[in-house]
């Protein structure tokens, strides 16, 4: 089965003409965009895992058809190199890590694929589908999962993942719904990216606060100055082979508790 064939018309939902209900979505989608970018590492949303679940708690809420989402996230310690596991996050329920934990068991799968050979898998039918032998046929004994759609996020070189969606129905992602879930998982990765940068800048503005704590405290206690005190953690930081800011984490507890 071809990663884009299958069933032209997807999922709708009753009553609902198609151009009105894709309208709506691309608008509640808009919407998710501009909540989550407007806020990312503020104060609204500075968790990336509070990202990732307002991404799979919307692909629920808003996409036909999809019943379960999930978040896969993956790091690499060189580029081109597989993991030894893969980090099942942000699901809306227990199906989407169980897909992954059979993913992992198996050694194959669409998030798989997904993630390490940069494109969009679609499963129209786990009866039918010939792909990923020992995966279909483990979900197919484990879930009522039908359908399924995998999504490659960009995140960094060293960390990549997937947006996976699932449906108990069969047939469900057409060419529509796959354009809808990409536009989704475009915003998912900018969002994520945006937070852990604004994760980095925290934590570097706190180690920086912590390191001019420990020179000031070394700087009273010795009699020396700014640059004298830095060059004493330093030195202790490459006899010790413990990182500067953790030796400054230390001594700023030492000095609080005594």
């Amino acid at each position: 089965m071809s990663e884009t064939s299958g069933k032209e018309q997807g999922y709708r939902p009753a009553g609902i003409n198609t151009d009105q209900h894709e309208h709506g979505v691309h608008g509640q989608i808009a919407r998710l965009a501009r909540r989550l970018h407007g806020t990312a590492g503020a104060a609204g949303v500075s968790d990336p895992m509070v990202v990732l679940s307002e991404v799979t708690r919307t692909a629920v809420d808003v996409l036909p058809g999809v019943d379960h989402a999930g978040i896969t996230l993956v790091r690499r310690a060189a580029r081109g190199d597989r993991p030894a596991a893969l980090e099942s996050t942000a699901a809306t329920g227990p199906i989407p890590e169980l897909v992954d934990k059979l993913q992992h068991d198996c050694g194959e799968g669409p998030c798989f694929d997904a993630v390490w050979m940069h494109q969009t898998n679609r499963i129209d039918d786990l009866w039918t589908e010939t792909r990923w032998p020992r995966f279909v046929s483990a979900v197919r004994g484990s879930t009522a999962v039908r359908s399924v759609l995998s999504i490659q996020l960009f995140v960094t070189d060293q960390e990549l993942g997937a947006l996976n969606l699932y449906s108990d129905e069969v047939s469900v992602f057409d060419a529509v719904a796959e354009d809808l879930a990409t536009n989704l998982a475009t915003h998912a990765a900018i969002a994520l990216s945006t937070a852990r940068r604004s994760d980095q800048f925290r934590s570097a503005l706190a180690s920086r606060d912590i390191l001019g704590q420990a020179k000031g405290i070394l700087m009273e206690r010795y009699g020396i100055d700014a640059l004298a005190a830095f060059d004493l953690l330093r030195r202790l930081s490459q006899e010790t082979n413990t990182p500067v800011t953790e030796l400054a984490h230390k001594l700023v507890e030492v000095d609080d508790a005594t």
